[in-house]
């Protein structure tokens, strides 16, 4: 299957296909003249790549479990520890994401508040 081919049944771009690729989470073989061709396998494997990366997981982290995620007889408790590793990583960057937003509201309710009146954007910025 070409690299269009495959970008249609994903849904993903060929640049993204060719990112995947060269991150060594995707293999393809080429043609003679330079082509890339992919197995009918590879339409699942950018599915789960694609899972994995809405999951919030790099491209390093995914390269660690896909072969545990694509291959149910290899999958062991490293695999749940690993992506228990992940949920953690994710859900302190949540956590970060709530501090700044709270800084954020309280900023904005200060400057209501204080009725400085102007524009932040408008005068000399230091």
């Amino acid at each position: 299957m070409r690299i269009g081919d495959l970008a249609a049944a994903t849904g993903a771009s060929a640049r993204s296909l060719r990112y995947y690729e060269e991150q060594g989470l995707l293999v393809s073989e080429r043609s003679p003249g330079g082509q890339r061709g992919y197995p009918e396998a590879a339409v699942e494997r950018v599915g789960l790549i694609r899972s994995l990366l809405a999951a919030g997981l790099t491209s390093a982290a995914i390269r660690d479990v896909l072969p545990c995620v694509a291959d149910e007889s290899i999958r062991t408790p490293w695999l749940a520890a690993r992506l228990g590793d992940e949920l953690t990583r994710v859900e302190s960057q949540i956590a970060d994401l709530h501090r700044t937003r709270d800084i954020l509201a309280g900023l904005i309710n200060q400057y209501k508040i204080s009725g400085t009146g102007g524009s932040a954007l408008s005068g000399s910025q230091a």
